[in-house]
């Protein structure tokens, strides 16, 4: 019998008492189970990891790793390493890392970035039935220090949020090919339903889609699989009134799409191709948007979306329960923050000094 292939750290460990068969069914089970976004934050964080670790020590990662090259690695991300000597050897690594693509400058990472490398790499440990190094007391306490330490603000996932008069801007700009009518379908969608992210978006299949009311109530109800924040079989039906609807609805008739994925790429001859649009396709086509519309392209990216409708839902008055029914927040205290941002500019003790 062929030797079985080892798997990647993020799949479980091979276990003697299982067969082939069964090793493989419980690797497939472990990407079913997985969302897809985790599964690309895995592969990005495995890389990472490796790269930094043959870079710091001229070695392999090792299984379990060892603390001390747990604390270094927290030790190398906790501080801004602009000013630090040419032959430090943490601006020597970050060096390295940059040339590679991987590290983007030698400032600080944000708390959050540290956090999702981290918890990756204990991931890979569970998965092959190890101890974790970044459990021990000393590690857990000098990544709470580095926490603290890098703690900012968080900066917006979009710079600005595409409220309804942006929306209005980009929509103006798609006229009338296939490219149009999807680009049109994807914006109102997205918006429309809640401010979808863009794996939502791109995940959609026809048969997600029900046309059944749109005749005679103008309704379009979609099917996620999962989001973000629900799991598998639990997410709530979402609609589409209106515009939106009669945008998506065009779209479907336009291309022809009785089943499959629902928004494909369109080659440069206006024709619609087979295979799924990508997530990143949905930044390009936002970006493509704002250009047309006479705004910078990075005046807001996809998750725009996402925080203009719960901005545009603060500005009209809508209860944050309603909007929430819609973006799927999970955290009322993650949905209150475009609230609050509407709120107090509107505060008459702002204008206290006139």
């Amino acid at each position: 019998m062929a030797a079985m292939k080892p798997p990647a750290p993020y799949l479980p460990v091979p276990y003697p008492a299982l067969s082939q068969a069964d090793q493989e069914g419980l690797s497939d089970l472990y990407i079913r189970g997985t969302p897809v976004n985790t599964l690309r934050a895995y592969e990005r964080d495995l890389l990472y990891v490796t790269a930094w670790k043959a870079a710091r020590f001229s070695t392999a990662l090792d299984w379990p790793e060892a603390e001390a090259t747990a604390l270094a690695f927290i030790l190398d991300h906790a501080r801004d390493l602009n000013e630090a000597p040419g032959t430090d050897v943490a601006r020597e690594t970050a060096e390295a890392l940059i040339a590679q693509g991987l590290r983007k400058s030698l400032t600080c990472p944000a708390p959050s970035t540290l956090d999702r490398r981290i918890a990756s790499w204990l991931a890979f440990h569970r998965m092959k039935n190890l101890t974790s190094p970044f459990g021990t007391p000393q590690v857990k306490q000098a990544r709470s220090k580095a926490r603290r330490a890098a703690a900012r603000p968080p900066a917006p996932k979009s710079q600005h949020p595409i409220t309804r008069d942006i929306l209005e801007q980009l929509l103006t700009t798609c006229r009338g090919r296939r490219q149009d009518c999807r680009d049109r379908a994807i914006l109102m969608l997205g918006w429309a339903s809640g401010g979808r992210r863009r794996s939502e978006i791109t995940g959609l299949m026809r048969e997600d889609v029900s046309c059944k009311e749109f005749d005679d109530k103008g309704l379009v109800w979609l099917s996620l699989l999962e989001t973000k924040t629900t799991i598998k079989g639990e997410t709530p039906r979402l609609v589409l009134k209106g515009r939106a609807a009669q945008a998506l609805v065009h779209w479907i008739e336009v291309a022809q799409i009785r089943d499959g994925p629902l928004f494909r790429p369109i080659s440069k001859a206006d024709r619609v191709l087979t295979r799924r649009l990508s997530p990143d396709a949905i930044y390009q086509i936002v970006k493509h948007r704002l250009k047309l519309a006479g705004l910078p392209e990075d005046f807001a990216s996809p998750h725009g979306l996402r925080s203009g409708f719960l901005t545009q839902a603060a500005l009209d008055g809508a209860p944050i329960q309603a909007a929430m029914r819609l973006s799927l927040h999970r955290s009322m205290v993650q949905a209150q923050k475009y609230y609050d941002d509407v709120d107090i500019a509107e505060n008459p003790a702002a204008d206290l000094l006139g």
